[in-house]
């Protein structure tokens, strides 16, 4: 782990380093502005609306993003929906982890993945940007590829050089009809990375 992260462990007189464990970043990655509010790419946004809608959560605006908390078992969710675009979401997940002494087995970046098919979840502990900008910004700012992403699949079904509109298109009627069972789905991840742990999460979620 990189010299900085190890400083947020140092004791302070009000959170432990115990207390530091119990809390954890959930970032869903996005774009604002209602003209992106229900494209592929948002599926972050998305993701962490609907556990919001689920939990009756609800998200303010904060520095460098919207953000609402959410308690259970005796862990803090931080949720973060960067205000920041895409392509500088390393901004806003480094400030929040900061801010929050967050440690950084604690952050979980939700993302799309063109690379799997629709609606299929997969989360790893580490990785390649993929060519996705808003992970590259944030291996950039946190100077590692070692932190937990969320990847969801929506798959690659357009023609050559179609790749922009179709990740910023709007979603078909097949895939909104099969979305809410998708993002029922990934609260339970969500949850289970918190309570249960990244391996655990991995062994009963991914490919599912």
């Amino acid at each position: 782990m990189c010299q900085f992260f190890k400083r947020l462990f140092r004791k302070n007189p009000r959170e432990t380093q115990e207390d530091l464990m119990k809390k954890f970043l959930i970032v869903g990655l996005g774009n604002i502005g209602e003209k992106y509010e229900n494209t592929r790419h948002n599926i972050g946004f998305k993701v962490l609306d609907h556990f919001a809608k689920k939990e009756d959560l609800s998200f303010e605006p904060q520095k460098l993003g919207d953000l609402t908390t959410y308690k259970l078992k005796g862990r803090t969710f931080i949720f973060l929906k960067p205000s920041t675009y895409m392509n500088l979401s390393g901004k806003a997940v480094l400030y929040w982890l900061t801010k929050e002494k967050i440690p950084l087995e604690n952050l979980l970046v939700v993302t799309d993945d063109l690379n799997l098919p629709f609606g299929s979840i997969r989360l790893k502990t580490k990785g390649s940007d993929g060519g996705h900008n808003g992970l590259k910004d944030i291996q950039d700012k946190l100077n590692t590829t070692k932190y937990n992403r969320f990847r969801f699949g929506i798959s690659d079904t357009f023609s050559k050089g179609k790749q922009v509109n179709y990740v910023l298109g709007q979603w078909n009627e097949e895939e909104n009809d099969k979305l809410p069972e998708r993002l029922d789905k990934s609260v339970d991840l969500i949850k289970s990375f918190v309570l249960a742990g990244v391996n655990a999460t991995m062994n009963m979620f991914n490919g599912k």
